[in-house]
């Protein structure tokens, strides 16, 4: 098999090596967008602490940007997890991808089908880790789009009566 094709032992240690590269830069990203939000609900929070009357429309809207703030967090968390155990399943299938070719190389027939069943489950959990992070982010982005939209309209609306 790797006499046929010098190229198949790249590929699968390759492959999920990139993978994996992808993942930390992902999770970067993500980290500084937890930070963000994170910061945003502090900021909120220290608005609010010395309010004495949360009935006012302005406090009811910071309220209610600080329970966003905080599903943001948790949403953003949730992605995090998931591209840290997508991290690991890549680098888990990199390592059973060069066990692999070793036994190839020593002719241990049972020890190719195992790492390459267990290789193809390692990435096939780090994929979907990777698809449900993504979907957790596009939940983020659609909350923190709709408080932005919230925010341009009441600003817009109060500009219009200070022109008035």
């Amino acid at each position: 098999m790797i006499d046929s094709n010098p190229f198949a032992v790249l590929s699968l240690i390759a492959a999920p090596a990139v993978l994996t590269n992808a993942t930390s830069v992902l999770i970067m990203s993500t980290s500084t967008r937890l930070a963000r939000a994170i910061d945003l609900s502090r900021e909120l929070s220290r608005d609010l602490e010395n309010v004495t009357d949360l009935a006012p429309p302005a406090q009811q809207r910071k309220l209610r940007e600080l329970a966003a703030a905080g599903q943001r967090a948790l949403l953003i968390l949730r992605a995090l997890r998931s591209f840290y155990l997508a991290l690991g399943c890549f680098a888990v299938a990199t390592l059973l991808a060069l066990l692999g070719t070793v036994a190839v190389l020593i002719d241990f027939r049972e020890g190719i089908a195992a790492t390459a069943v267990l290789g193809l489950a390692a990435g096939g959990i780090a994929i979907t880790s990777i698809v449900y992070g993504l979907v957790m982010l596009l939940g983020d982005t659609r909350l923190a789009v709709t408080l932005q939209c919230e925010r341009a309209e009441l600003l817009l609306a109060h500009t219009k009566r200070l022109g008035a």
